[in-house]
């Protein structure tokens, strides 16, 4: 019998699908899936480093696609959950997938199937959440910037809306948990990484980093705010549910509230 083993990879999805593959193709029995920032060895496992190959990980992602359309969807998402193990629940979900003759997509009856299920939808909503949240501020650099701190690694899956909303500008998402951002040059998106010495809020509080512009325009936002928010009809609950607490330091308009 082989020997159980842990696959060490780099922490991309598309490292992970080549992970996948490798364990597919080795045939091995797999401890688990790390990456290599948290990797941490077994009493009862060998590891092996995994590199990504963009050949091996298409291979993956058109045989989950040929077997399922939501799956694939599903499986990107859960992933993006970066929730403690997801890796091995992946493997096993792909697993089922590969070796089950009918689709396991809406089998909520298996706990793997559900689980991962659950993953997506919450992903999915906070990726709704930070395309209606986001709320950008005018750099003297005339790049749109704003700040997200989402509980989800959602950066790849709003790059389409922003791109597409904003297609004139040129702007600057970062996710200050993940440290890590996309910019949009007019041309493209790309994955950018910075280092930041604070924390830019939209606040009212002045940087030397944003134009007179952007402070007067926050200004007017919190006036209307104030003027429209009429506090007997507030239904505090409510408001909460659609615009969580954690949100508020980057949205304008909360600095009036």
């Amino acid at each position: 019998m082989n020997a159980t083993k842990t696959l060490i990879y780099d922490g991309s999805f598309n490292g992970f699908l080549t992970a996948i593959f490798v364990a597919f193709d080795e045939k091995a029995q797999i401890a688990d899936i790390q990456k290599n920032s948290a990797s941490q060895s077994g009493l009862f496992s060998e590891t092996e480093t995994i590199f990504t190959q963009m050949d091996k990980a298409k291979r993956v992602w058109n045989g989950i696609h040929k077997k399922s359309h939501n799956a694939i969807k599903d499986i990107y998402f859960a992933f993006l959950s970066e929730n403690k193990g997801i890796e091995l629940v992946l493997y096993r979900y792909i697993c089922k997938l590969f070796t089950s003759e009918t689709s396991i997509a809406s089998d909520y009856s298996d706990d793997i199937v559900l689980k991962i299920s659950q993953l997506a939808r919450s992903v999915g909503r906070e990726k709704h959440r930070m395309e209606a949240f986001v709320r950008f501020q005018l750099t003297k650099d005339e790049i749109y910037f704003a700040n997200i701190e989402p509980d989800f690694n959602v950066l790849p899956l709003i790059s389409k809306h922003f791109r597409s909303r904003y297609a004139d500008q040129q702007w600057l998402i970062y996710d200050v948990k993940r440290k890590y951002g996309i910019f949009f040059d007019l041309n493209q998106v790309e994955i950018v990484s910075l280092d930041l010495d604070e924390i830019y809020t939209n606040s009212l509080n002045k940087s030397a980093h944003f134009g007179d512009e952007e402070y007067n325009y926050q200004d007017l936002w919190n006036n209307y705010f104030k003027s429209t928010n009429i506090k007997s009809r507030i239904n505090l609950k409510l408001h909460k549910q659609h615009v969580p607490k954690r949100y508020w330091k980057y949205l304008s308009e909360k600095k009036a509230v």
